[in-house]
């Protein structure tokens, strides 16, 4: 019987092709106060009231065409009172013309809800109605939300006529579960009930977190862990527990009830509780409906606590996958960067495909794509490492090659604990000589699109994946890009599947940047680039950056070649303060005078041949000392008898950042200081895609 039966009563009746009963089901008397024998041979239009027998001559038009079909429909008690019926009219397939007896043209089931005096009254029943399908059919739900609801909608109306579901709040946060569970904070997941009566969401409202007072049957229950039986609560007492509560609507609607507080318990630790309630007019709980609802919470709590830990693994792998993708990308002002990400599966919402965008000193920045081998947490832990030291590695400037050189080291070290591989590219786009150093580990070939519209895939020095011991040594090669140009870095689930040729993939993607890429907003190329993604369920994770690269513009740009000679020191201090003057930047002319007098001094005294000085103006003031020595300067504190030494202790104390970095000549030493009224950082323009979430909190 289905469980949708429990609060219901059905009778069936034969009806002929003329609309006349010849058959009647057991139930006559139960649902329309007849005696079967008094049904037989009437026509069923006496059986309804007149302003239903449109709606029957309907069902009954259906029946002729052979279709089953249902409706509410007002019918006639024996004692000419009128009941709300669903009735169902169903033809008769098989033919019987030849047979003895009446001729059964379609069977009309009639439904009538059962009289308040008589639901729950049948224990069998309440029990199939709770325990049979309804579980697995709820419980094949992970979502903690989602599951308490349908459980209020089991039990509301097969056992009760008001059902509220809480758990620990703990549960909801997917945080430990509270050792004392009688103070407890609970969340109210669910409320149900079939009385009509609005109160019950409007003084137990779904959502809402709360502690419930001491000398409240609510308390005991939690305290106890034991189910808490009220066969009537009187006036008196529900008016004590709306007085400690201090919420008086609750007296009302409490008072007169039968009420049974379920615990919900779990493996050992209770979970909630199952608030059920009768109004006046049904029959109490009685101690066997106590048993039928501890059997059901028992199991109703294996299933809670299922998704419990389900959302708690999911929530553990979507914050370790936010805390390790970048929540925020940094580059040059000339630079524009878009990028996104997408997981490879709704289950398995954590990969090893990871992106990056660094601003480095002298507006350079380093665009990054890399994938991990694999999926799920393992996979994104390995990638958690390779970009922590990839921004080490980046900070430090190292170039690309010898980056993905080191970053190898570190994936056949951790191979030797469980073996892991990884592709990677790496490139360095410099916006002030307009140059793009790439270098790839096993990646796919990165796709450069001009301002003119042509584009092409750039040959990189081959290499093997990231993790291969014994492999050949990781090259790089520089690109001369034209100002405005799109350079773009994927991960191969952008372009291969199952049902697609990764040929066919690459040339899709390139066809998606036509003539007019140069003007397109950089959030349309992004859009079109995942076109036609979403509705692969069988993808791998996907990672893509997209830059329009330019250079920086040439008024915000200066540089002078000096002599190895001492007088150069005062010529550079008379050129850093006149361009100042020009950028409008006097209040920076002393500081910066006396940061370009060290780096100088320190490149004429250990470094041969000429020297470069370079100033950039971008979001803050660069200037760079280049010389043909590629020995690196190191920060050491000079003793009170030493009369060197104090120069890059200076400008450590003068300048907001310093470092310095190896050429293909020599090296470059620089200082960098913020300007006036200038964020140095600023604000990222909002992004809003599918997939955000998956890397921003």
């Amino acid at each position: 019987m289905p469980a949708a039966d429990s609060d219901s009563r059905t009778l069936v009746l034969g009806i002929d092709r003329s609309g006349r009963v010849v058959q009647c089901g057991h139930n006559a008397r139960a649902v329309l106060g007849h005696r079967a024998e008094e049904l037989l041979g009437r026509d069923t239009a006496a059986l309804v009231a007149d302003e239903a027998k449109e709606d029957l001559d309907t069902l009954l038009e259906g029946v002729a065409a052979g279709q089953e079909r249902t409706a509410v429909l007002a019918v006639r008690r024996a004692d000419g009172s009128v009941t709300d019926a669903v009735v169902t009219a169903q033809p008769m397939v098989a033919a019987q013309d030849g047979r003895p007896g009446p001729v059964v043209a379609a069977l009309l089931h009639v439904r009538v809800a059962l009289p308040p005096s008589e639901r729950f009254q049948d224990p069998a029943r309440m029990r199939r109605a709770l325990l049979d399908d309804p579980l697995t059919r709820f419980g094949a739900s992970l979502d903690l939300d989602q599951t308490a609801k349908e459980l209020a909608d089991v039990i509301v109306p097969h056992f009760c006529t008001t059902a509220t579901v809480l758990v620990l709040e703990s549960l909801v946060a997917a945080d430990e579960v509270h050792s004392e569970s009688g103070a407890a904070v609970l969340r109210r997941l669910a409320v149900a009930f079939d009385d009509g009566n609005e109160m019950w969401p409007a003084t137990f409202p779904q959502g809402e977190v709360l502690v419930y007072p001491e000398g409240t049957p609510y308390r005991k229950c939690l305290d106890t862990a034991q189910p808490v039986h009220m066969p009537q609560v009187s006036a008196e007492t529900a008016a004590e527990i709306a007085r400690v509560w201090r919420r008086p609507p609750v007296a009302g609607l409490l008072s007169g009830v039968s009420m049974v507080l379920l615990p919900l318990i779990a493996r050992d630790t209770l979970l909630g509780m199952m608030v059920c309630v009768r109004v006046p007019g049904f029959r109490r709980f009685d101690a066997y409906d106590v048993e039928i609802g501890m059997e059901f919470a028992a199991r109703a709590a294996i299933v809670l606590d299922n998704a419990r830990r389900f959302s708690r693994e999911r929530a553990t792998a979507l914050a370790l996958q936010r805390s390790l993708l970048p929540n925020r990308l940094s580059a040059p002002t000339s630079v524009e960067v878009r990028h996104r990400y997408l997981p490879g599966s709704k289950l398995v919402e954590v990969g090893g495909d990871w992106y990056e965008s660094i601003k480095l000193p002298g507006a350079r920045v380093a665009l990054i794509v890399g994938d991990v081998a694999g999926h799920g947490v393992r996979a994104a832990v390995t990638m958690g490492r390779l970009r922590t030291a990839l921004h080490t590695l980046a900070n430090l400037e190292f170039s690309p090659a010898d980056a993905l050189h080191e970053l190898n080291e570190l994936m056949i070290e951790l191979g030797e604990q469980e073996p892991h591989f990884a592709t990677c590219v790496y490139a360095v786009y410099d916006a002030s000589a307009g140059t793009l150093e790439i270098a790839s580990a096993g990646h796919l070939p990165p796709l450069l699109v001009r301002p003119d519209g042509t584009k092409e895939y750039l040959e990189v020095p081959p290499a093997p994946p990231l993790g291969v011991a014994g492999g050949t040594a990781i090259g790089s090669r520089t690109f001369r890009v034209d100002d405005g140009s799109v350079f773009v870095i994927y991960t191969d689930g952008l372009v291969e599947n199952r049902g697609r040729d990764i040929d066919d993939g690459l040339s899709r993607l390139r066809d998606v940047f036509g003539t007019d890429t140069a003007e397109r907003r950089m959030e349309d190329l992004a859009k079109a680039v995942l076109n036609g993604v979403y509705a692969d369920h069988h993808r791998d994770d996907i990672a893509v950056l997209i830059a329009r690269l330019r250079r920086l513009p040439e008024e915000h740009r200066v540089s002078w070649t000096l002599p190895a000679d001492p007088a150069a020191v005062r010529r550079a201090r008379g050129l850093v303060r006149t361009q100042l003057d020009r950028w409008g930047l006097e209040e920076l002319s002393y500081t910066t005078e006396l940061l370009t007098s060290e780096l100088i001094t320190n490149a004429l005294r250990y470094a041969p041949g000429p020297i470069e000085l370079r100033l950039l103006m971008e979001r803050t003031l660069m200037c760079e000392v280049l010389d043909r020595s590629a020995a690196l300067p190191r920060l050491r504190h000079a003793t009170d008898e030493e009369e060197n030494g104090r120069g890059l202790l200076v400008v450590s104390q003068l300048a907001h950042r310093w470092g310095s970095r190896r050429t293909a000549t020599g090296k470059v030493v620089w200082c960098e200081q913020l300007i006036p009224g200038v964020d140095p950082e600023p604000e990222e323009p909002p992004q809003s895609w599918p997939g955000e979430n998956h890397h921003r909190d």
